[in-house]
């Protein structure tokens, strides 16, 4: 049974929770801790007469339970609520950076990482425009320099980019690195050959290679996250235009999408 039936065959729970206001916010509203009900009163902007009936359809649903003169939600209820909460998180995220992702090839994000993207709402984008034709870039070296550790994945390569990761290794900061083959060949080349053999013996530096062509750019510190992507036909890398946050679920999202691609590299072929 694909998703779609499974829809029609719930449709009057699953779309009374949806169109019904107080519900969506009365489960929204527990999935951050317990209330009373003149707390839900006060969130739903409803009368007790209008709320009461609407919690009791949510018990007979076993999606929440009393306790005193409390509302928690159920072991269900939280998997529920927490479902609810996802997909509206999700849809604001797209929406917010809508012109975003329209313009760019999300294909080059990993299908796991996508369903998460919603991590991303607490991000801003950051583009070159009028004098400021370098943004980006010095964002991006900014973050660069103030991190504690650093996480990227690479697919361009500039010598400003270099020169900063050499810097910071060489402070004691660990840096690992993820290139698709394209990049790594351009590595093997001067100057950014002489700036690797200088990090060789380095045990904080990692330099792995991704046999597929990676379509994201990415660098994610111990503070901040940096995304770039490919311009809409997927052939063309977008330097001028970027997702930065410092929010800490932006970060740890930035954290799981290098560590899915770390897990599909080859750190000896480099070397």
């Amino acid at each position: 049974m694909n998703r779609f039936e499974i829809y029609k065959k719930m449709d009057d729970d699953v779309q009374a929770i949806y169109r019904s206001r107080p519900l969506t916010e009365i489960l929204l509203s527990l999935n951050e801790g317990s209330k009373k009900l003149s707390q839900l009163r006060e969130i739903t902007e409803s009368t007790s007469q209008a709320i009461i009936p609407k919690l009791r359809k949510l018990e007979a649903d076993h999606l929440i339970e009393t306790k005193g003169r409390e509302y928690f939600l159920t072991s269900a209820g939280k998997i529920v609520a927490s479902g609810i909460a996802d997909s509206f998180v999700t849809f604001w995220t797209i929406n917010k950076f809508k012109h975003f992702w329209l313009r760019h090839y999300l294909e080059g994000i990993p299908s796991p990482l996508l369903k998460e993207i919603g991590c991303l709402y607490e991000s801003g984008v950051l583009k070159d425009k009028g004098m400021k034709i370098l943004n980006v870039y010095n964002n991006q070296l900014k973050m660069i320099k103030e991190a504690d550790h650093i996480y990227g994945i690479s697919s361009v390569v500039t010598e400003g980019y270099a020169d900063s990761i050499s810097e910071r290794v060489k402070e004691g900061v660990t840096v690992e690195l993820i290139v698709p083959l394209h990049v790594a060949e351009e590595l093997k080349r001067s100057p950014y050959l002489e700036k690797i053999e200088a990090l060789k013996n380095y045990e904080n530096f990692k330099l792995m290679v991704m046999d597929e062509d990676i379509k994201v750019g990415l660098i994610v510190t111990d503070k901040r996250l940096s995304m770039n992507l490919y311009k809409k036909e997927g052939v063309e890398y977008d330097i001028s235009k970027g997702l930065f946050s410092s929010d800490s679920k932006a970060v740890e999202w930035g954290e799981r999408l290098f560590w899915y691609c770390k897990g599909k590299t080859d750190f000896t072929k480099f070397q």
